[in-house]
C-alpha cells in the first residue's frame, strides 16, 4: 500500500512540474509572435516531459544511492535531450531531414537495451556504452556520406553533436560501472 501511495505522489509531482514546464510556452506566446506552438507542440512536449520524469520516478525511488540516482539522471536526460533537440531543429542539417531518423537508433538502444538488461547495473553499464559507440558510428557514417555539406551542417557540427551526447552516455555508463564495482554485478534496481 505504501508503494502505491509512493507512486501515486511521483506521478502527481511529474505530473505537476509537466504542466508548469509547458505553461512557459503558453505565457510566452501571450506576449511574444516568437513562440508559436499549436496542439500537437503542447501534446508532443508534454508526453517527453511527463515520460521522462515519470521514468527516473520509476526507476530511482528503491535507490538511496546517490550515484545510481545520478547516473540515471544522466541516462534519462541525455535521452530526453537527444528527442528534444532532434525534434525541434534536427541534429543533422537544418530543419527535417531525414539523416536524423538514425538517432532513434540510439533512442531504440536506451529503451530496449534497459529492459533486456533486467535494470542491472552491469547491464545498464553496457546500454550506456552501446549508445555512446553508436554515436561515434554515427559520427564517422555522417562524414563519409559527406553530410558536413547539407545546409546548416559542418565537420564541426557533427563531431561536437555527437561527441557532446556520447560524452553524456559514457560518463553515465563510468557511473553505472562503479555502482557495479562496489556491489553485485547483478544488483537490480527494484521497481
Amino acid at each position: 500500500m505504501k508503494k502505491q501511495k509512493n507512486l501515486s505522489r511521483s506521478i502527481f509531482w511529474v505530473a505537476l512540474i509537466t504542466l508548469l514546464l509547458l505553461s512557459v510556452p503558453m505565457v510566452a506566446m501571450q506576449f511574444t509572435d516568437e513562440v508559436k506552438w499549436d496542439a500537437a507542440d503542447f501534446f508532443i512536449m508534454g508526453s517527453l516531459i511527463f515520460t521522462t520524469g515519470l521514468s527516473y520516478a520509476l526507476l530511482t525511488r528503491a535507490s538511496s544511492n546517490i550515484i545510481s540516482r545520478v547516473a540515471f539522471a544522466i541516462a534519462i536526460g541525455s535521452t530526453f535531450l537527444l528527442i528534444w533537440v532532434n525534434i525541434a531543429v534536427g541534429l543533422i542539417g537544418s530543419g527535417p531531414n531525414a539523416a536524423n531518423l538514425m538517432y532513434a537508433v540510439v533512442v531504440a538502444i536506451v529503451i530496449i537495451g534497459t529492459f533486456i538488461s533486467r535494470f542491472t547495473t552491469k547491464g545498464m553499464e553496457r546500454v550506456m556504452f552501446t549508445a555512446a559507440i553508436a554515436l561515434v558510428l554515427f559520427a564517422l557514417i555522417q562524414l563519409l556520406a559527406k553530410m558536413n555539406r547539407y545546409p546548416g551542417s559542418s565537420v564541426t557540427e557533427i563531431l561536437a553533436v555527437n561527441a557532446f551526447f556520447a560524452t553524456l552516455f559514457a560518463v553515465a555508463g563510468l557511473l553505472f560501472r562503479y555502482i557495479t564495482s562496489t556491489q553485485s554485478p547483478n544488483a537490480k534496481i527494484s521497481l
